[in-house]
């Protein structure tokens, strides 16, 4: 006997579950109790092609996000001075919710505003171009030390975006000192070449030395003003950071808690505070929960306290890229998750990311970002309500048939590089070429070769050939 190929499978690796009416349920049925009996005879199971809804699906791994997040973190050395908030606490946006309590802050804001006042009284007393030259110097070395240590800083901050938004203001400082330094110069050496006169050069000196001495202050200052923590955004609290053991905050954990309508919240602990904060790293003494506790020792990072806006749940799924293509934006879908079993939650595609991501099960996936309603279990009753980070199912319902021509899954397989079936014609098979439309697990549309009524090899297609006759 021929073998002939195996049933066709739109995606071996993607578990799929089809939706179809009662009538057809009732028919799967009882055409799955006749193919049993005719395989215990050696026989061929047929079934007969029938109108019918059937929906084509793709399942993919996802977990629970948060509409936003906001990890506050100390913008320097010190100890954490008051907590006015419990780990649960629902707050406001623009809440106190920490105090930091800095001295070495406190100090360098005081050095800086003497600094700041001298550079005010800039030109007074300078002597000729070579004292000239020395002070441009020095001025120059201070302003470098000082954006250098202010990107030290900025690169301890426990939140990516924030980093990078600090990053950027420290490089349009510099490039606004390095202009007026640049001004300075030029009227330095064209003193001493003799071609301009003394007032001239004092005056872009002492411009660049009071804009050096003005960006350090105002550094300084916020670092102080950023020691009172704020809620950036209103939500829950909790101690610590995402995934906290007692040191600074996990943005990777942060940014796999975030939904499509939230991106980072502000780090507030680390405006343009930790800017000037010192490169001595403070172990933090953490509590029993791993958080740092009224008292304990903070360095410039650490995560205090994290709010998580809880207002607009979501989820993140990944998708595999041979499903990709058919899911778009206002795609349904059923969600089900590992912390409510019988329960499922509607759902609907916001966005799809068009660069890939390591799929979680080898190859290449794509994120796909989806709004979460609220759940109920299949009594009724209402399911509760997710908490960022769960585990869960989608079934996304890429594309849908209704009325359509539909054969079971089973009795579609390749043939010369085309889906095809054993159509059985007065007892005589004859493989037929098929065009296949929405594909569900077990029922498969067919758009053209076959005709409702007409019967096809489900079962058995191995003993079939083109011809003969099939009991």
């Amino acid at each position: 006997m021929r073998r002939a190929s195996p049933p066709r499978l739109s995606a071996a690796s993607r578990p799929r579950r089809p939706v179809i009416s009662a009538t057809l349920i009732t028919a799967s049925v009882l055409f799955g109790l006749s193919a049993a009996s005719c395989e215990e005879d050696g026989d061929v199971g047929l079934a007969s092609a029938e109108r019918a809804s059937v929906a084509e699906l793709v399942d993919a791994p996802a977990s629970v996000t948060a509409r936003a997040a906001a990890t506050l973190s100390a913008p320097a050395d010190g100890t954490l001075a008051e907590l006015r908030v419990r780990p649960g606490d629902r707050v406001r946006s623009g809440q106190v919710l920490a105090v930091i309590k800095s001295p070495s802050a406190r100090d360098r804001l005081a050095k800086a505003r003497q600094a700041r006042d001298a550079a005010r009284r800039a030109g007074r007393g300078i002597g000729g171009g070579g004292d000239l030259s020395r002070l441009r110097r020095r001025t120059d070395r201070a302003a470098e030390q000082a954006f250098d240590a202010a990107r030290r800083a900025a690169d301890k901050l426990t939140d990516s975006q924030q980093r990078a938004v600090l990053l950027a203001q420290v490089r349009v400082a510099e490039r606004q000192y390095e202009a007026a330094s640049e001004v300075a110069g030029d009227a330095v050496r064209a003193v001493q070449r003799g071609v301009a006169g003394l007032n001239s050069a004092v005056r872009a000196m002492s411009e660049a030395q009071r804009l050096q001495a003005e960006q350090a202050y105002d550094l300084a200052k916020a670092t102080v003003d950023a020691l009172v923590l704020r809620a950036p955004i209103g939500g829950v609290v909790q101690l610590g950071g995402p995934a906290s053991t007692g040191g600074s905050g996990s943005t990777e954990a942060l940014a796999g808690l975030l939904g499509a309508t939230g991106g980072l919240g502000s780090t507030t602990g680390v405006d343009p505070a930790g800017l000037l904060g010192s490169d001595t790293a403070a172990a933090p003494v953490a509590g029993v929960d791993g958080a740092v506790p009224v008292g304990g020792r903070v360095s410039a990072g650490t995560a205090v306290l994290t709010v998580v806006d809880l207002t607009d749940l979501g989820l993140v799924a990944d998708v595999d890229e041979t499903d990709v293509l058919l899911v778009t934006e206002g795609v349904p879908a059923t969600v089900e998750l590992d912390a409510a079993t019988g329960a499922t939650y509607p759902a609907r595609v916001r966005s799809v990311d068009v660069l890939p991501t390591a799929s979680t099960r080898g190859g290449v996936s794509y994120r796909v970002r989806l709004s979460l309603g609220s759940g109920r279990f299949a009594d009724g009753r209402a399911a509760p309500a997710p908490r960022p980070g769960m585990s869960a199912v989608v079934r996304l319902r890429v594309r849908e048939a209704t009325d359509a021509v539909t054969v079971p899954a089973a009795a579609v397989h390749v043939a010369d590089g085309r889906d095809a079936v054993w159509l059985v014609r007065d007892g005589i098979a004859e493989r037929v070429p098929v065009t296949v439309g929405v594909q569900g697990q077990d029922l498969v549309q067919i758009v053209s070769g076959v005709q409702p009524g007409q019967q096809v090899v489900v079962t058995g297609a191995d003993q079939v050939r083109t011809g003969e006759r099939v009991r």
